[in-house]
Order: C-alpha cells, then sequence, then structure tokens
C-alpha cells in the first residue's frame, strides 16, 4: 500500500504550552483541526513523518476559507453575495 502524505500547518504559536494546527492525510484541503500539548504536537509530527503545508497549499485553503464565510472570493471594495452561476477561478 502506497504511503499517503500527511500535512500540517500550525495556526497558533508553536511555542505556545498548546500547539493549535491544521492536520490532513493526502490532500491538503481537506483538514481537521486540532490542539495538542507542545510536546504531544512533536510527537505526533514524528510518528506520521508530517509535511508541512507548502505556501501555495495555504494560500489555497485561506481563499477557500474565506468562500465559506462569505460566498464568494473577496473584492478590493468588499465581499462579494453568493451568485450560484458564478464560476469558481480555483476549480
Amino acid at each position: 500500500m502506497p504511503q499517503l502524505t500527511k500535512y500540517i500547518r500550525v495556526t497558533g504559536d508553536r511555542n505556545a504550552k498548546f500547539v493549535e494546527f491544521d492536520f490532513a492525510i493526502h490532500d491538503p484541503t481537506l483538514f481537521v483541526e486540532l490542539v495538542l500539548p507542545r510536546d504531544a504536537f512533536q510527537k505526533f509530527c514524528e510518528v506520521n513523518h508530517v509535511v508541512e503545508m507548502n505556501e501555495a497549499q495555504k494560500a489555497r485553503n485561506d481563499a477557500e476559507e474565506e468562500k465559506w464565510r462569505y460566498g464568494t472570493e473577496a473584492t478590493l471594495v468588499g465581499a462579494q453575495r453568493y451568485i450560484p452561476d458564478h464560476e469558481d477561478p480555483l476549480k
């Protein structure tokens, strides 16, 4: 069975008592938000052989989060309203 890549993205202070992070398996856009004590986080990363998400993966996740919040991509003027026939530029 092929080994699936496991991704993390630290979303809180890495040096805090508890580390907040996103964790994904194979698809970095499908992740769960987790919180672990710092030592447990380090062990979790070692055991799972995680890879830090790259800037492009982080940017895509951020864009998707904005879409969930506001319906479509935000503009310089403000958030757009949901338009059902609006094409998704990320696809």
